[in-house]
């Protein structure tokens, strides 16, 4: 990114922002990153070697309250404020620019900022809807593993309860052929039954 101010015009612009009555170091900061709507705010490392400077040249003078510096302009330093005040215009306009370049740039990250965003909900709403198939499709895995055994079971069962009954019946009088046509009817309708209820 290109500096935000040109050469020398920090200088310039801090006195015009003295020129409306003694500052500290924060307060001046604070104006500047005003004037810049939050895109820039310079460090205390930018702006003490400048004020001092200023002060060196006579522009500015320094008072003490408490342990707080404030920096007033000198009447040197307001001629060489009326005498620049065509360069001020200036640096006023180029504030203007870098204001308008600063908050297209944070507009453009945001933009970027927020399609990234955006692509990764996107991403974690996918994954969270494949996890929650997954496991709908696992938990109906194990419903249905349960449920065979179960269906097992019960023929089992059945299977083991006829046969007791069978063989006490064959204990006390032979099988007759009616009782046999009986079984295997039943067994055929109920085998029939049960293809027809997994069919549907």
């Amino acid at each position: 990114m290109p500096p935000v101010f040109a050469h020398g015009a920090l200088r310039l612009y801090l006195l015009a922002l003295l020129e409306s009555g003694p500052k500290h170091g924060y307060e001046l900061i604070k104006a500047l990153s005003d004037r810049f709507g939050g895109t820039y705010s310079p460090s205390a490392g930018t702006i003490y070697p400048r004020l001092s400077k200023l002060e060196e040249e006579g522009l500015v003078a320094t008072s003490s309250e408490g342990r707080r510096t404030n920096y007033s302009i000198t009447d040197a330093g307001r001629v060489e404020l009326d005498r620049r005040r065509d360069e001020l215009a200036a640096v006023e306009s180029d504030i203007s620019a870098s204001v308008r370049r600063l908050a297209d740039k944070l507009r453009d990250d945001i933009r970027s900022n927020m399609q990234g965003l955006r692509a990764d909900l996107a991403a974690t709403a996918e994954a969270a809807r494949g996890a929650a198939r997954a496991g709908a499709a696992a938990r109906y895995s194990r419903e249905g593993d349960l449920r065979l055994r179960e269906a097992e079971m019960l023929v089992q069962s059945f299977r083991d309860d006829i046969r007791v009954e069978l063989r006490r019946h064959a204990g006390q009088e032979p099988i007759s052929p009616v009782t046999l046509e009986t079984v295997r009817t039943v067994l055929d309708q109920a085998r029939i039954s049960i293809r027809n209820s997994l069919d549907g």
